[in-house]
């Protein structure tokens, strides 16, 4: 069977290539072609028009919109989160073989004269992954209809996606776009205090600082005169961060709409920004958006009309629509929403404090790069718009423990772990510094019930003492490799391997208890066995039964 397939994430940095990967290591297992087109940070090489026409069946482990979807437009699909392709490749193949074959036989009962029409295969999503179909295949149950009118079957097919999951995606996708705006903005920001002090930002927008009053650079010619090479970083690095909001909530807009929405949720940002709505703002914004261009686009208008409303109409009357919401009926409760939102973070203290780190910890290693792991990355992220670096440091921190402390676990003690385990405990090194969660996942998918729960305890420590300890981050990636932007480093760094610490042991308790025997390897095997001694577990082969004489046959009875 020939298969092509789509996988991309929020971040596009892990979860995207590890998918690729499995569905490649699990194609060549089964003996199918397949190829893959990653849809990731690194940007992606598509798959082309003659590997998708001769594909048999289309795989989308995807946990944002597709980019170019139409291509696969009357293909059977199998449409999943991303995570699922990860610990269930094969399971996805299966599933695409078994759409395929149904294709084929649809199209020959078609091909019968007078037959009924086939049933159809529009497409399928794996039990319990929460996702829902993908884009339509050719044919319509019981209509026959062929794959030409794969087109109008499209939007059926994914209007029947459950609406968490569309949901989701809407957000994620902007998630996703927002995340390279929020780094580069916010670690040159951090550069700049580094280099200038604290005062570089009262330099460059003016204000008093240290008893001394600046009256800010007007004329941005005068910039590096005024506040040196630092004010420069701070004014690059703040202009990139100024554009957070929109660029959420016109991706947003964009996930629902397409191109017609990027327009009208730029706006609904850009005016978030100005009311001070923020990052709430954004979101709500954005959704708006996509929801006004969705419902102009099914006005149905005079043909004269139809080829300028993506042009002009659609995007005119969006603008106008959402300016009016945001600046006369949204824009200031959303604004009075985030200001108590804001509030309430600045005043954690204390025990709460603790509670919020521990929980941020907690759901970043519940899913590890998950729907769940987002939602408190995300959180942090939104913190570093509103001015609290905390939240960001405790997620971070929390963040890195899992593959660390599995790396930890695997060097320690090797022989409750496979061969492979072990050697991803090695890449674990690196990929835990990097503040990558996702290298702990390979663990989790193997055995759940003893990785999940040592790997949230450990985070929950990791998340509560970075609280504690007042640690800050002004980066939202990077792990160690950015320890220059962090407050408080070595305290910093005492929390995360406290953390590490007692995860590592949680799962190395977990794994040994009720274990007879520890895992090893083949080769540990055969060299821990004695020479002439039967292999460790194998059963004496049992004597042969001695074969039972015939029984006579009964006489027939007259």
């Amino acid at each position: 069977m020939r298969v092509v397939a789509v996988t991309a994430c929020p971040t596009g940095i892990a979860h995207t290539y590890m998918a690729a990967e499995a569905l490649e290591e699990a194609a060549r297992a089964g003996g199918h072609e397949i190829k893959v087109e990653t849809q990731g940070a690194a940007g992606a090489v598509p798959l082309t028009a003659e590997d998708i026409a001769a594909a048999d069946a289309v795989i989308f482990a995807v946990d944002v919109e597709v980019r170019g979807r139409e291509r696969f437009a009357g293909k059977p699909t199998v449409q999943v989160p991303v995570k699922k392709a990860i610990g269930g490749a094969a399971g996805l193949l299966a599933e695409a073989e078994r759409l395929a074959e149904e294709r084929r036989a649809g199209a020959d009962t078609a091909a019968v004269p007078g037959a009924p029409g086939a049933p159809g295969v529009e497409t399928a999503a794996a039990a319990g992954a929460g996702a829902g179909t993908g884009a339509g295949t050719g044919a319509t149950a019981g209509t026959g209809r062929p794959a030409a009118a794969a087109e109008a079957g499209a939007p059926a097919a994914a209007a029947r996606v459950g609406a968490g999951s569309r949901l989701r995606q809407w957000l994620m996708t902007g998630v996703s776009y927002m995340i390279p705006f929020v780094a580069a903005g916010g670690i040159l920001i951090a550069l700049a205090f580094m280099i200038g002090g604290a005062e570089v930002a009262n330099k460059v927008n003016g204000g008093e600082y240290g008893g001394v009053t600046y009256p800010g650079v007007t004329d941005l010619s005068q910039l590096m005169e005024v506040a040196g090479f630092a004010g420069v970083l701070f004014k690059i690095g703040s202009t990139a961060f100024s554009m957070l909001v929109p660029i959420l909530a016109g991706y947003i807009a964009f996930a629902m709409a397409d191109r017609q929405g990027l327009v009208p949720g730029v706006v609904a940002g850009l005016l978030a920004n100005e009311i001070g709505a923020g990052f709430l703002g954004g979101l709500v914004g954005g959704l708006l958006a996509g929801a006004v261009v969705v419902a102009l686009n099914r006005v149905k208008v005079h043909r004269a009309v139809a080829g300028v409303m993506p042009v002009v109409i659609v995007p005119l009357i969006s603008s106008l629509v959402m300016g009016v919401l945001m600046l006369i009926v949204i824009g200031e409760p959303i604004k009075a929403a985030q200001d108590g939102l804001t509030d309430w973070m600045a005043g954690l203290s204390g025990a709460n404090a603790l509670l919020l780190g521990a929980l941020l910890g907690l759901m970043m290693a519940f899913d590890m790069g998950g729907p769940v792991n987002k939602v408190a990355y995300t959180f942090g992220v939104a913190s570093l718009a509103s001015g609290d670096l905390k939240i960001m440091a405790a997620v971070m921190a929390a963040g890195m423990t899992p593959p660390l402390a599995l790396a930890l676990a695997t060097t320690l003690r090797r022989k409750l772990f496979t061969d492979s385990e072990r050697k991803a405990g090695e890449t674990c090194w690196l990929l835990g510094a990097s503040f990558i969660t996702e290298g702990a996942i390979p663990f989790a998918a193997a055995d759940p019930l003893r990785v999940i729960p040592s790997m949230m305890a450990g985070s929950a420590v990791t998340g509560a003492l970075s609280m504690a300890f007042d640690a800050t981050s002004r980066a939202p990636h990077g792990g160690i490799w950015v320890i220059g932007l962090i407050g408080n480093w070595p305290l910093y760094l005492a929390a995360i391997a406290a953390g590490v610490v007692v995860s590592a042991i949680c799962v190395i308790a977990a794994k040994s208890i009720g274990r007879t025997t520890e895992v090893g390897t083949a080769e540990d095997a055969v060299s821990a066995t004695p020479a002439g001694s039967p292999a460790t577990g194998a059963t004496p082969a049992t004597p042969a039964t001695p074969a039972t004489p015939a029984t006579p046959a009964t006489p027939a009875t007259a």
